[in-house]
């Protein structure tokens, strides 16, 4: 395991024991597993699928109830891209809000967005509205480039 990912299971070791939470071998293997796919936008059976090499008496329920906790808990967020499947990813303290994603509507490749878009709409709708924005989630759907090169 790399540095980088001992040091996010340490830091998320911490999270949960100040929430209250025991780091079991279970949600390690399911934390683990998270971090190693990170931008991989994992569904839970398909963390389940991939928990259950390393750790083959887990099971299907576990890996829900974990990823519940771990969404309420602020370590991973859900998102929700119309094809009836939650899919998580981790949550990076030092964003401000969710980043944006592009969803190809041809093959369903997912691309992260690296830079907030909306910062000036986001102080537009505070001026006007009074309105303090905490969050926001933004999908777009088109082609990505290999497909729009396929046609």
């Amino acid at each position: 395991m790399s540095s980088l990912s001992q040091e996010k299971i340490d830091k998320l070791k911490n999270n949960l024991k100040e929430k209250g939470y025991k780091l079991t071998p279970q949600r390690r293997a399911i934390v683990d597993i998270i971090i190693r796919n990170e931008g991989k936008h994992l569904t839970a059976e398909e963390l389940y699928d991939l928990v259950k090499v390393d750790c083959p008496e887990i099971g299907l329920a576990t890996v829900y109830r974990t990823v519940q906790m771990l969404e309420e808990i602020g370590i991973i967020c859900r998102l929700e891209l119309d094809d009836g499947c939650n899919r998580y990813e981790l949550v990076h303290e030092e964003e401000n809000h969710r980043h944006h994603h592009l969803i190809c509507t041809e093959c369903g490749k997912l691309i992260e967005v690296e830079d907030d878009l909306l910062d000036l709409l986001e102080h537009n709708i505070e001026e006007k509205y009074g309105f303090k924005v905490k969050n926001h989630s933004v999908k777009f759907y088109g082609i990505c480039k290999e497909c729009s090169q396929k046609q």
